[in-house]
């Protein structure tokens, strides 16, 4: 899925769905590499719905030493997080049954957002979706099972 955001060193990225810290760190690496000057740093948003779940990323990525690169909050991510939009990239890790239009709106002109995207426990397609001036484009990359996105946007479970 990294791949798939087409990841560079200064993005500030939107993730849903933090779950243990791992893949924001990951995300963290390449968009905020400790191999460059800070000031070029990127950062990772990541909202995470489950508060216990929350805290757990919070304690991993602290543990881990990317904390003053990836910034948790608990809350309804198939809302995004508007407070720092727009973003370069933005990477749901739960599917939703349509694209949540927050996470276009939040997405910067020129972003990329990677989704999964179908039923709740059936199969699901994994879309890139490219944000231009006036259109955006989805590219469908593939089917893949993920857990459902829940909240205001997400499946009613």
């Amino acid at each position: 899925m990294n791949e798939a955001l087409e990841l560079e060193v200064g993005h500030k990225v939107l993730e849903i769905g933090a779950g243990s810290g791992w893949h924001a760190s990951t995300i963290a690496e390449i968009v905020a590499s400790s191999d460059i000057p800070e000031e070029r740093w990127g950062h990772v948003y990541t909202v995470e719905i489950v508060k216990g779940l929350a805290e757990f990323a919070r304690r991993n990525v602290e543990d881990s030493g990317y904390n003053n690169r990836v910034t948790i909050i608990h809350g309804d991510g198939s809302q995004g997080y508007a407070e720092k939009a727009p973003y370069d990239r933005v990477l749901a890790t739960a599917a939703a049954p349509e694209i949540p239009k927050p996470l276009i709106d939040q997405l910067k002109t020129g972003g990329v957002l990677v989704i999964p995207v179908g039923g709740l426990y059936l199969y699901q397609t994994l879309f890139r979706v490219r944000k231009a001036d006036d259109k955006v484009v989805k590219e469908n990359l593939g089917g893949v099972a993920f857990v459902p996105l829940t909240g205001k946007y997400g499946h009613r479970v």
